[in-house]
């Protein structure tokens, strides 16, 4: 579009009301833009953290219960056991 060509629509409509098709347009473009291509990568996304989130609880299970084998281990041979416990319950708590 020429500046002739908006010279006179803005001529002929006033200015307010260019501006506010422009930014109606400009609006338009950004949600099209969000829901078509922001959108999906936001989903693929959500999707990728919830599998590692689910991940780091199965390793965290899997590290108490490696320790309390430890712990029982430990208390068989009469040593001290390893105070797993107490540091899981501090950062439960802080949680």
């Amino acid at each position: 579009m020429s500046l002739d060509a908006v010279a006179k629509v803005i001529n002929e409509y006033g200015f307010p009301i260019v501006e506010t098709m422009g930014i109606a347009y400009i609006l338009y473009y950004v949600w099209v833009w969000t829901t078509t291509k922001v959108k999906p990568v936001i989903s693929e996304v959500n999707t990728v953290l919830i599998a590692l989130i689910d991940r780091v609880r199965l390793l965290d299970n899997d590290m108490l219960r490696l320790t309390q084998k430890v712990n029982v281990v430990l208390q068989l041979k009469g040593v001290e056991p390893f105070m797993y416990k107490e540091k899981e319950d501090e950062r439960v708590n802080k949680e």
